[in-house]
């Protein structure tokens, strides 16, 4: 017998603030998208509707990604991790994912590692 939806989110390790990280990632060139942030009802809505959809902390409110940019997310699988405390939503992007219009909100090299690894 399959889990439910509600078993699966009943699985994930909320912090204090009721948010739990949400990886995503381009399903078959395994890119790293973005970070942003869900709570339960966040995640209910990505598994159930097939399109992510997110907390936002600053406006306090859900926002279902590409609604107002056109740039969506079409779930494509998602995994927990091995503590529960992070999700990794697998997509298909459809333009941008950063709010900056790049494709990827981790196309920075501010934080190149100074030193070498031995």
């Amino acid at each position: 017998m399959s889990e439910s939806v509600e078993d699966r989110i009943a699985r994930v390790s909320f912090g204090a603030d009721g948010l739990v990280a949400a990886i995503i990632q381009q399903h078959d060139t395994l890119e790293v998208l973005m970070l942003a942030w869900m709570d339960a009802e966040a995640l209910r809505r990505t598994l159930t509707t097939g399109r992510v959809t997110f907390w936002s902390r600053s406006r306090q409110e859900y926002w279902r990604k590409g609604d107002t940019s056109g740039h969506i997310q079409l779930v494509r699988g998602a995994r927990l991790d091995c503590d529960g405390d992070a999700v990794l939503i697998a997509v298909e992007q459809v333009g941008a994912a950063c709010h900056t219009g790049t494709r990827t909100c981790f196309d920075s090299d501010d934080l190149e590692p100074v030193v070498s690894a031995p």
